[in-house]
This record gives structure tokens, C-alpha cells and sequence, in this order.
């Protein structure tokens, strides 16, 4: 029976296009060269000592587990995922070729296993369970069946899952509360990406008062490309003047959408394009040679920004998303 496995695109999914466009997963550690040689967990310990003679033995330990499984155990016909935090997606794939050392593509990733993609998964469709299973960490680790199961349900069907029972999502938040920051942070987007569109608009702008803005929210209807404008006195006649568009939807904002929110501008205005689905690699580029300031939100950087500022949010705000206090040891 095949297993399957979720291989990391690295901090803030940097690695996704990388691994989508050039079917294929990889891991770093390209200081111990090539893994070609090394059949046994303890021959790959024994590399990792001899490179990093330093580090402590749990951490040898982790990095040649996570070496030996790339090697040893990924098989052809497993399945891998790899996940997009910007659009909140799963690539689902076949592992579709043996283990091979490359650095030619990127030289510090050059331990890959060839990928058959298969498809995008949104995080929405899955359960509340195979979300919580995905939120580990680690840069590689096996996938249970339920979760891989549920995985392929999702990119067959492209529908939710089940509703589970109120009392067991209850259940299954206080464990996420009581878990690591990463996975607590995830699951703070889940609960972003469930709200309604007015209420996301709203929760924005509470952020932006939260950083010292009076804000003025669009009635709902036409707003000729925008949604919020922030300024220091509310009505927009004192500069920094922030004009905000507002998009809650699982499709990426093109450069189409950018250029068409710069074209109702004026000079002294500052552009913040809010999308819950994400940016392609046009819009920024678009963002970028703008002619006002501009900055692109997306869902994990709204996330980010709203528990870097909850205190100061007022309680409208905080009724929208509300948030535990944990202690996590230092």
C-alpha cells in the first residue's frame, strides 16, 4: 500500500512555483553532498555529524531522519503535498521517479524526487481534522491515511467535507490553542477565510485603526475601487491618506485587478490591495512599478499583522476573530 507524504515549500511557501513549475519536491542540506551512498539512517547520522560536528545530537538526529525518508523511503506512486500559505492550497502529486542529487536547478536544493502533479487542493474543502494533521512543521513527514484519503476526496470532487458537530470543533480548537505557534496561526486564517465578505472589510479596517488610522468603511454597492480609506483625520484630507481594496475570494488577483484599483488614484494616495486568494507573480510585479506607494496583503500577512496588533484593536474588531492568550516556553 502506498503512503503519502507532505514535503515543506520552505518559509512562506518561497519554494512552491519552484517545485510546481519544474515537477519535482526538494530538500536542502546541500553541505553533505549527495545521499546517493547512504542506504542506512546511521550512515546519513554519520554525514550530518561529520558536517555539522557542533550541533546537539537531538538535532543530528532530526535532520538525518528527515534525510533517510527522503532517500529511503518515498516511493514511486506515494503521493506528496506541498502547501501555498499565500493562496492556502495543497499541489497534490505522484512521487514519479527515484531519489536523485541536482544542483543545477537551485544549488541548495539539489536532493529531489521527480513529481507527476496532479492538482491544487484549497484548505477550505478539507476537514477540520486533515487541517489540523497538515499544520506540522516539519520540513517532510508521512501523511495519515484518513488525511490522504480525505485529500483525494477533495481534489475528485472539489467539495467541502462533512460538517462535523459543533462540540467537536470545539474539541479540536482548544488542541490547536494548545499546539505551536505556526499551527495556532493556521488555524487563525481558517477562521478569517470563514467570514463573510462585509465582515473581512471590516476586520480590516479595524487593523488599520489598531495602528492609529480613523477610518471611513464603503456602504456596500459600487465603491469605484475601494473599500476603505484610513487617514488621520477620517475624512481623507490629512495625509498619509490610505485607499484600500478589499477582495475575499479563493482565485489570485491578476495585474489586471491592480492596475484597474491604481487607475482611480491620486498622487498623494497610498494603494493596500487586501486578497484572501492571493497574488500572481504579475500583480507584484504590477505593485511594484506603481505609481504610488503599494503594498499587496495577503491572507497570511493579514493574519500575522492582526496578532502582532490584537491588543490595541478595539472590540468590534476582536468579536470578528476572537484569540486565546497561550505561553509557550522559551
Amino acid at each position: 500500500m502506498s503512503n503519502a507524504w507532505m514535503v515543506r515549500a520552505e518559509r512562506n511557501s518561497r519554494l512552491y512555483d519552484f517545485f510546481k513549475d519544474n515537477s519535482i519536491v526538494a530538500i536542502g542540506w546541500f553541505e553533505i553532498g549527495s545521499l546517493e551512498d547512504l542506504n542506512t539512517r546511521k550512515a546519513v547520522m554519520s554525514r550530518v555529524e561529520q558536517q555539522w560536528p557542533e550541533r546537539k545530537l537531538q538535532a543530528v538526529a532530526m535532520d538525518a531522519g528527515q534525510l533517510f525518508r527522503f532517500r529511503n523511503e518515498l516511493a514511486v506512486g506515494d503521493m506528496v503535498l506541498t502547501y501555498d500559505q499565500r493562496r492556502r492550497v495543497y499541489l497534490v502529486g505522484t512521487i514519479a521517479g527515484p531519489y536523485r542529487y541536482d544542483r543545477s536547478l537551485d544549488p541548495e536544493y539539489p536532493n529531489l524526487r521527480s513529481v507527476t502533479w496532479r492538482g491544487e487542493v484549497s484548505r477550505d474543502l478539507l476537514s477540520v481534522a486533515s487541517r489540523n494533521s497538515l499544520g506540522a512543521i516539519s520540513t517532510l513527514f508521512l501523511v495519515p491515511k484518513e488525511v490522504a484519503d480525505d485529500v483525494e476526496r477533495a481534489l475528485t470532487s472539489h467539495r467541502p467535507s462533512t460538517p462535523s458537530s459543533p462540540s467537536e470543533d470545539e474539541a479540536i480548537e482548544e488542541g490547536v490553542f494548545a499546539n505551536i505557534q505556526a499551527k495556532a496561526l493556521e488555524f487563525a486564517k481558517d477562521r478569517v477565510s470563514a467570514l463573510g465578505w462585509e465582515e473581512l472589510q471590516d476586520l480590516v479596517a479595524g487593523l488599520l485603526r489598531a495602528l492609529g488610522y480613523r477610518t471611513r468603511v464603503s456602504a456596500a454597492g459600487p465603491d469605484r475601487g475601494k473599500d476603505i480609506v484610513a487617514s488621520p483625520d477620517g475624512f481623507g484630507f490629512e495625509a498619509p491618506r490610505i485607499v484600500v481594496e478589499v477582495k475575499h475570494r479563493q482565485g489570485a488577483m491578476g495585474s489586471q485587478q491592480i492596475r484597474s484599483f491604481l487607475g482611480g488614484r491620486h498622487p498623494q494616495d497610498k494603494g493596500l490591495y487586501v486578497s484572501t486568494g492571493g497574488f500572481t507573480k504579475d500583480a507584484y510585479y504590477e505593485a511594484e512599478r506603481a505609481n504610488i506607494p503599494m503594498a499587496l496583503m495577503t491572507i497570511d500577512e493579514l493574519v500575522e499583522s492582526l496578532v502582532e496588533h490584537y491588543d490595541n484593536l478595539d472590540m468590534e474588531t476582536k468579536q470578528l476573530l476572537p484569540m486565546k492568550r497561550i505561553y509557550w516556553p522559551a
